[in-house]
């Protein structure tokens, strides 16, 4: 007798999802509270580990035209994950701009951004970002350190399907249960 063995633990499989929402963020120029627009994009080519995207654009509760822009990207763990829940950690890098007082002047400068957040899944497609923080720093800011945080939330769909069980170890599954019920010579339900 042949007998095949099941996984115990299986993650939900690789994925894209895209995704938008509403930032706030503490600008260090100027002691500013400025919130905005995000959106981005989640490419998980294995369930635990996967790249992130974002485009951040700062643009609402500034005082004299101060705004903010950042177009990041890097590495996204999802550290833990129970049913609906993932909490997930990253590291981003890339640009970040910004427009001083009145535009009288702006730059674009390198950016990176260690942050952490909540996920919870709302359907097999749907995700609500309950939280997402992060502390950008962006070295070469000419007026000295400038390191931007603030949260953000939103939500994403993923746009590519998802089993939270991946199909070959379904096809697995019940190719097994079928030779063990044939095996037991009833082959029924």
């Amino acid at each position: 007798m042949r007998a095949q063995v099941v996984p115990s633990a299986v993650g939900p499989g690789a994925y894209v999802a895209v995704g938008g929402g509403a930032s706030g963020f503490q600008a260090v120029y100027g002691q500013r509270d400025l919130a905005g627009g995000l959106i981005y994009v989640d490419v998980h080519p294995q369930w635990r580990i996967g790249f992130e995207g974002e485009a951040r654009f700062l643009r609402y509760h500034t005082s004299e035209e101060v705004t903010e822009s950042n177009y990041l990207g890097g590495i996204r763990v999802l550290v833990f994950r129970s049913h609906n829940v993932g909490l997930y950690t990253k590291f981003l890098t890339g640009m970040g701009k910004i427009t001083l007082p009145f535009g009288d002047a702006h730059g674009s400068f390198l950016a990176y951004a260690p942050g952490a957040g909540l996920d919870v899944a709302l359907n097999h497609y749907v995700t609500l970002r309950a939280i997402d923080f992060e502390y950008q720093h962006w070295p070469q800011f000419p007026y000295g350190s400038f390191s931007p945080y603030g949260i953000s939330t939103g939500i994403r769909v993923r746009v590519t399907p998802m089993a939270f069980v991946p199909q070959s170890v379904r096809k697995r599954s019940l190719h097994t249960h079928s030779a063990a019920r044939a095996a037991d010579g009833n082959g029924q339900d």
